[in-house]
Formats: structure tokens, C-alpha cells, sequence
């Protein structure tokens, strides 16, 4: 199954995100009450995009393009782009000590590896926790998210049309399926 940027822009309507999507990239500038740096979008993408091809099912093609308009429409949030630029800074540093590269620098297998030892497969989802928890919440159940909302990842685990997905008239005159 493909993902396509218009799974990523339905993912994003159904959460009532990214309305003014269009391709733009993600605001960088700060607001009167945020800090003064500009969040690494590019950090933020390449970790993301890695860390899907852990968490998303193998017959799961296009994430790349997939993770980065969903992204697109998520960092528009600058308080959630900071937190998760703050956890992927988490992410490389732990990654170098244990394995002597960034995340988004390992292989498929190491990042899976990598994401088990610091336990967000287990981890309960916390934005404000440890490691495993904040991994858990920005960037496992960020992804999930993601996949799950939108009409071909919905598809996948028998949702045929999430919320926010119509799906068309067809979708009212016929009966469940049995």
C-alpha cells in the first residue's frame, strides 16, 4: 500500500490541522513569546522519516513523502515543534553515545533496536516524561497518528473511512461488511 500526499493532507484534515498546507515548508520565525531559535525542520524530517520505517508495516510504501507533508501541517504548532525538535535532540545524542551516529543516520535495524533499548515500544505516552515516554508521544504515536488517520493507513487495519474521511455516498447506501 502507498502512502501519497494526500493521505498526509486527509491525515492532517481529520485533525483539524494544517488548513493553509499547500506544500509551504514549516514556519521557522519566532512569535513575541517563544524562544529565540528556529526549530530544525530538516532534524526533525530526516528522524521522523527514519524512525517510520520502524514503525510502519512493511507493505507500507511513499513514507518519506508521506511523513514530510503530515509534518508539514504538525510543526505549524510552534509549541509542538519545539518539544519535538527537544526529543529528536534527545534521540541523536543518546543514538551517538550508543551507536556513534545520529538516528536518522542508522540502519533500519539499529533504529528499531535503538527505539526498544530506550523503551517506547513499552513506554505509556508522556510529553512531559522521560525519554521513552516522550519518544512514545512525538515521535511513535506521532507517526501513528498519522498513518491511522488517513484513508490508506485506515484501510489497513479495517477503517475504511476514518473520521473526517467521507467516503462518498456509495459508503451510506450499502451495509457493513460481514
Amino acid at each position: 500500500m502507498e502512502l501519497t500526499r494526500r493521505d498526509a493532507v486527509a491525515a492532517l484534515a481529520t485533525l483539524g490541522a494544517g488548513g493553509t498546507l499547500a506544500g509551504c515548508a514549516a514556519p521557522t520565525a519566532t512569535g513575541p513569546d517563544e524562544d529565540d531559535h528556529d526549530v530544525d525542520t530538516e532534524r526533525i524530517r530526516e528522524a521522523l522519516v527514519a524512525a517510520a520505517e520502524v514503525v510502519y508495516p512493511s507493505e507500507i510504501t511513499g513514507t518519506a513523502t508521506f511523513v514530510e507533508t503530515f509534518l508539514e501541517g504538525r510543526l505549524e504548532n510552534r509549541a509542538h515543534a519545539v518539544e519535538l525538535e527537544a526529543t529528536i535532540a534527545t534521540l541523536d545524542e543518546l543514538a551517538t553515545a550508543w551507536y556513534g551516529d545520529g538516528f536518522a543516520a542508522l540502519s533500519v535495524q539499529d533504529c528499531d533496536q535503538f527505539l526498544r533499548e530506550i523503551g517506547s515500544d513499552a513506554a505509556a505516552e508522556e510529553p512531559a516524561g522521560t525519554t521513552a515516554q516522550r519518544v512514545r508521544y512525538y515521535v511513535v504515536n506521532e507517526l501513528l497518528l498519522a498513518l491511522y488517520a488517513s484513508p490508506t493507513g485506515g484501510e489497513l487495519v479495517g477503517i475504511e473511512n476514518p473520521q473526517g474521511h467521507a467516503g462518498g455516498l456509495d459508503t451510506y447506501h450499502r451495509g457493513p461488511d460481514a
